[in-house]
């Protein structure tokens, strides 16, 4: 029993070393994560991915651009942009620009962890703020009427941290009305991006329904045509029944005349009809 007993324990022991390394493993990938997001370009690159998976997931490449200058000469360029038709040529943009201001709402999430509502709204101010100078870069640097919409997006990549935007009374409102700026979550900004796709598949309808109508009324104009070629047919053979008519009057009368004329034999009749037979097989010869 007793070294049954040490068995047990060393089989307990190998499984404890197992969850150990395990939670070591674990450890390792929460720092990695912390230092993703611990940094500014990589916190980026995460809005960013979030946000090209949500356009491609909607639009075709045709239909949205990448760093796109939508001010022209402005250098300035937007992560993304959705290609809308315009009235000329050119297309109109609509910029959406990726943002995640993780200190900001670390504080805001870490107070409200600890129940300490000075803090809490401390911070909270402080993301609004953020969200303010953020917007207001958008105005700024990527909306110009005709060359864009006349609003832009502002994408927070997390729920969360949308949900907290929303809790800032009247932000969402004021961003609007001060900076032309909509904010937008993951399901907002799907939402949107569908409704967009559906309002382009509708002017796509539209437009092939006008090309079908001017077919359409190119097949009635050639369709008259067609009928006015069909009457001038209709009186040409008119004509000609009547011409045949007349040639047939004209044979029963010729016949009747002919009836008091005695007939020949029929080899006297291709002599004597000979040359009018050449006359018939070669009418420039008669002439």
């Amino acid at each position: 029993r007793l070294g049954e007993s040490f068995k047990q324990v060393a089989e307990r022991l190998e499984l404890v070393h197992r969850g150990l390394g395990e939670m070591q493993t674990l450890a390792q990938g929460v720092g990695d994560l912390q230092r993703v997001f611990s940094n500014v370009k990589s916190r980026g690159v995460f809005g960013e991915i979030q946000l090209a998976g949500l356009i491609e997931q909607v639009f075709t490449p045709e239909q949205y651009g990448v760093n796109v200058e939508t001010v022209p000469g402005s250098n300035a360029r937007v992560e993304y942009a959705i290609r809308l038709p315009g009235k000329g040529d050119g297309p109109v943009w609509l910029p959406i620009d990726a943002k995640f201001p993780r200190e900001d709402y670390e504080r805001l999430l870490d107070a409200q962890e600890q129940a300490d509502k000075p803090a809490a709204d401390a911070a909270s101010k402080a993301l609004e703020l953020r969200l303010r100078e953020e917007a207001k870069t958008i105005q700024t640097k990527y909306i110009a009427a005709p060359h864009t919409a006349d609003f832009g997006i502002l994408f927070l990549p997390t729920e969360g941290l949308y949900a907290e935007a929303l809790r800032r009374p009247g932000l969402v409102e004021a961003l609007q009305r001060e900076h032309r700026v909509m904010l937008a979550g993951p399901t907002t900004l799907l939402a949107l991006l569908n409704s967009l796709h559906m309002g382009f598949r509708t002017l796509a309808l539209e437009q092939r329904s006008t090309e079908v109508w001017k077919v359409l009324g190119a097949v009635k104009t050639e369709f008259t045509k067609f009928g006015d070629v069909l009457a001038k047919t209709r009186k040409k053979l008119d004509e000609a029944s009547n011409t045949i008519g007349q040639a047939e009057t004209r044979t029963r009368a010729m016949t009747r005349q002919l009836k008091q004329v005695e007939a020949l034999p029929a080899d006297q009749t291709q002599t004597l009809l000979r040359l009018t037979e050449v006359e018939a097989d070669d009418p420039e010869g008669a002439l």
